[in-house]
């Protein structure tokens, strides 16, 4: 590799890492901010749960759409118009009282840059753009989605302690438009290039045909719904209720947030280190083995009570099995459905991810409301997560049918 491109794929990873950090912490500040909604505006839990499920299940829908602009167009645009979106809704959110107005501005607009600026368009990227190491690039450039929460969920339970939320979602936006400066000027363009070197001669095929023939691979199937599992234990349960459930603990809202900090620096090591596994070892088994991993530490969570330490014990624990399922499902995705499609294939994927998040983030206020606590939603997610383990261990590994099945 020359310089100008090795110059190019590390602006790629760089680039996509900063995006997703901000895309990823807006979305997790409204669950630290959820309690403080309802004290400020009336609202209850139901309601608030019911705005954090109607952004997951708008990122849902967009999430094939995103991928196959990601393969017809690269990435450039997509996060330019992800980010743009995402600043318009910070600053309706910082604006209003009202609640339509609070769902259309954080579940329709600020949910269709999450849906844009995702975790399935970056992987899509870096998987067409490197030959080598594309584990260890994906886990790098998408632990930015767990990164920058390191950094802004703590500042945003200070700017809660010292001012309000509003302020927090217009420094959000602010950031989500210098952002936008950014890719435009720095981010590379002309990301099919090398997905058509990497593929055999095939004619291009229309949506419905590349659609039908996804579908039907048990490959999809298995990792669709093992990864709508996925997201009802990560997005919907932990994302939207692990700071409010932390808060009707009786922890403040730093320590809170300490805790959510440091899932999230763990969450990063998760990351990296099982990209570099997805490159080595068999890539079933270590997925299978997350998703158990995952389900025990429900545990953990449930016998948390007012003990700080077993807070951030199950903080540890979980953050390095959390968004890690993502660089070992990006690897097969590619290899048991194919590069060409991949955009399209992940999005769909991951949209089932979302499905899962919105049903945890709904189901999570129901059941809260309805008992006034949140073991049900923690036994439910324990199950589930094994559940997709064992999913799982059905695939082979399958790195000599990369390119394949959708080429």
């Amino acid at each position: 590799m020359d310089k100008l491109q090795q110059f190019r794929s590390l602006s790629i990873v760089g680039f996509s890492f900063l995006v997703l950090a901000l895309s990823y912490s807006t979305r997790a500040t409204f669950g630290l901010i959820m309690p403080f909604l309802e004290e400020d505006l009336g609202w209850s839990r139901s309601y608030t749960s019911t705005i954090a499920a109607t952004a997951l299940f708008m990122t849902a829908v967009l999430a094939p759409l995103a991928g196959r602009l990601v393969d017809k167009k690269g990435a450039r645009a997509v996060l330019l118009l992800g980010l743009g979106t995402l600043a318009l809704g910070c600053f309706l959110v910082a604006l209003t009282s009202n609640p339509w107005a609070f769902l259309i501005a954080f579940g329709g607009i600020a949910a269709t840059g999450f849906g844009l600026v995702a975790v399935h368009v970056i992987s899509t990227v870096v998987e067409q753009e490197f030959d080598e190491n594309q584990g260890l690039m994906t886990g790098i450039a998408t632990s930015g989605s767990t990164a920058g929460q390191l950094l802004v969920i703590p500042l945003i339970a200070y700017l809660l302690s010292s001012f309000d939320w509003r302020w927090a979602f217009a420094g959000l936006g602010v950031s989500a438009l210098l952002m936008m400066g950014c890719i435009r000027i720095w981010f590379p363009t002309g990301m099919r290039e090398k997905v058509e070197q990497n593929v055999d001669e095939v004619s291009d095929a229309g949506l419905a045909a590349d659609l039908i023939l996804i579908v039907k691979l048990p490959a999809f199937q298995i990792l669709f719904w093992s990864y709508f599992i996925c997201g009802y234990t990560t997005s919907g349960v932990i994302e939207t209720h692990f700071l409010p459930y932390a808060y009707y603990c009786g922890f403040p809202p730093l320590p809170s947030a300490t805790a959510y900090g440091l899932l999230s620096a763990i969450n990063l090591v998760g990351m990296i280190m099982m990209g570099w596994l997805t490159d080595r070892v068999n890539r079933p088994l270590l997925l299978g083995t997350i998703y158990i991993i995952r389900g025990f530490t429900f545990i953990i969570l449930i016998h948390v009570g007012t003990n700080l330490e077993t807070l951030m014990i199950f903080a540890v624990i979980f953050g390095l099995v959390d968004y890690s399922t993502t660089p070992v499902t990006a690897s097969l995705v590619a290899s048991h459905i194919g590069l060409r499609v991949m955009g399209l294939a992940f999005g769909l994927i991951s949209a089932g991810h979302q499905i899962g998040g919105a049903v945890g983030a709904y189901f999570g206020g129901y059941l809260f409301d309805l008992y006034t606590n949140y073991e049900w939603v923690w036994w439910s997610s324990l199950w589930l997560a094994i559940a997709a383990g064992l999913m799982v261990f059905v695939l082979k590994d399958g790195r000599s049918k990369a390119n394949a099945a959708a080429t």
